[in-house]
């Protein structure tokens, strides 16, 4: 599966999280330390859902980039 992942910039670093999984965030200081942590985050917060029982929900968020007027 492969989710959309927001990445922000923040005044110490970077964020991001992801739309289709609640409450799966990731933090780092630079933007290739966000991206290994969220995608860490992502198999850990898949991986938690599976052992409680609950259901995985398939990607549904797409992301697109539009030119400002």
């Amino acid at each position: 599966m492969r989710y959309a992942v927001v990445i922000e910039k923040s005044g110490s670093g970077y964020s991001a999280y992801v739309p289709d999984l609640a409450g799966c965030v990731a933090t780092g200081r630079t933007r290739p330390t966000v991206i290994r942590r969220i995608r860490e985050a992502i198999a850990l917060h898949i991986q938690g859902m599976r052992d409680d029982g609950l259901r995985v929900p398939r990607p549904r968020t797409r992301a697109e980039y539009i030119d400002a007027a």
